[in-house]
């Protein structure tokens, strides 16, 4: 049998309950067809990138499956069907991640390996910014001639 990880959206109108009922609907499909259902995440209800079906929040939820391909296509099947579902993505794996996913790491932004260059200059390294006529010359030796000016009409 083959490794997925499956993650799949939910309307944001729908209870935390009722995403668990669809969750355990789609976890006995999948061991009806002589899979099995690992590690189930529900990450909870996050702000879409945009609008889908009408919805700018979606309840998220992650299971690990190790079922052959014919349970994993009916399960996408009755996904497209249902109307609670807005989208899926079904990734096939070598193997599953051991402990929480990503998402469900409480991450502090203190933790992010850090620069040692020092504090940020928002000019980077050409220095600070310049006036018009504190230009220095071009590398070459040649200077750029001024513009003409537009002939003026009377």
């Amino acid at each position: 049998m083959a490794l997925y990880e499956h993650v799949f959206l939910a309307r944001q109108d729908m209870s935390a309950q009722q995403v668990e009922a669809l969750v355990e609907q789609y976890k006995g499909v999948i061991e009806a067809n002589g899979g099995k259902v690992g590690r189930v995440e529900h990450w909870g209800l996050k702000s879409l990138t945009y609008r889908m079906k009408k919805n700018r929040k979606a309840h998220y939820a992650l299971m690990d499956i190790d079922a052959p391909a014919a349970a994993v296509h009916e399960m996408e099947r009755q996904m497209r069907i249902n109307e609670d579902v807005l989208r899926y993505m079904t990734l096939s794996v070598e193997k599953h991640e051991e402990g929480p996913s990503a998402m469900m790491q409480k991450r502090d932004r203190d933790d992010r390996p850090r620069d040692d260059r020092g504090p940020r200059r928002d000019f980077g390294d050409r220095g600070p910014r310049r006036e018009f006529g504190d230009r220095p010359p071009r590398e070459g030796g040649f200077e750029r001639a001024p513009r003409p000016s537009a002939p003026r009409e009377s």
